[in-house]
């Protein structure tokens, strides 16, 4: 039977799934140039439907048509060189704007052109290329109608918006990654310390383990010593008793050190498998 909670797997994954797209470096992200070009068809559909909604059909000829789907072309090279791509849009949204067509229907591709900048660029960069824009475009349009310069100019709010979040998002990525970077490191400094820990330990069961092998070893070469000169001294008069006992004591010695052995090999299995 299925837990009740089994459809969370697939919400916690698309989550974060959602988290790692809005947190990954856009300069790094795979399969840039396959969504670029998605992104600025999308761009390029949106624009059409804000001109066919506004009557533009009848209002805009091939030239302007040429202009607004022209200019949203270069988002498709947006994350390889933000500032340069809005700068091959500026001459064409400014004829565009300079031959009196639907002011409105550029914005998402000059949205997005302006997200990527502040996104990808620093502050002030994003505060140059926002006032160089807004100044380009209100004064093409003002020299052409005050009215519609004066609307432009009460929409360029928008632009100012758009900037402001594309710096908040970079921001919160430079956050992300920091936090990441710290997560990291700390995790390598838990590493190194387990693994300092671990061959201390083994170094120290290995000067046990010297110790006590040097001891029996010692043990055994006296008694044996014992052993032999009772059996070379005097073999007419030989104490068979000393000789068993100094063998007996041998073999105690012997049985000790294969019993501290084996629990030293033990312990040393159990460490590497902890390492390991």
């Amino acid at each position: 039977m299925p837990p009740d909670n089994a459809p969370a797997a697939p919400a916690t994954s698309r989550r974060d799934r959602i988290l790692a797209v809005v947190n990954r470096d856009p300069m790094r992200a795979p399969h840039r140039t396959r969504n670029d070009a998605l992104i600025a068809v999308a761009a390029a559909v949106l624009s059409t439907a804000l001109a066919l909604a506004a009557g533009g059909a009848g209002r805009m000829g091939a030239t302007g048509w040429a202009l607004l789907l022209g200019s949203a072309a270069p988002l498709i090279w947006r994350r390889r060189a933000p500032v340069l791509v809005l700068l091959a849009m500026v001459p064409l949204l400014a004829a565009y704007h300079g031959a009196d067509n639907l002011h409105t229907a550029p914005m998402p591709q000059t949205w997005i052109a302006l997200y990527t900048v502040a996104v990808t660029g620093r502050p002030l960069r994003t505060l140059a290329v926002g006032i160089g824009v807004t100044s380009v475009m209100v004064t093409v349009v003002l020299a052409l109608s005050t009215h519609d310069g004066l609307e432009l100019l009460r929409i360029s709010g928008w632009i100012v918006a758009v900037l402001f979040c594309g710096v908040d998002v970079r921001i919160y990525r430079q956050y992300v990654a920091s936090v990441l970077e710290r997560a990291e490191r700390a995790e390598r400094t838990r590493e190194e310390e387990a693994a300092r820990r671990v061959a201390e330990e083994r170094l120290r069961i290995a000067r046990d383990l010297h110790d006590l092998l040097a001891h029996s070893i010692t043990v055994i070469g006296v008694r044996t010593s014992v052993a032999s000169h009772i059996l070379t001294v005097d073999p007419e008069r030989l104490d068979r008793r000393a000789v068993a006992a100094a063998l007996d004591d041998i073999a105690d010695t012997c049985r000790e050190a294969r019993a501290e052995l084996r629990t030293t090999l033990q312990v040393l299995r159990g460490t590497g498998r902890d390492g390991g």
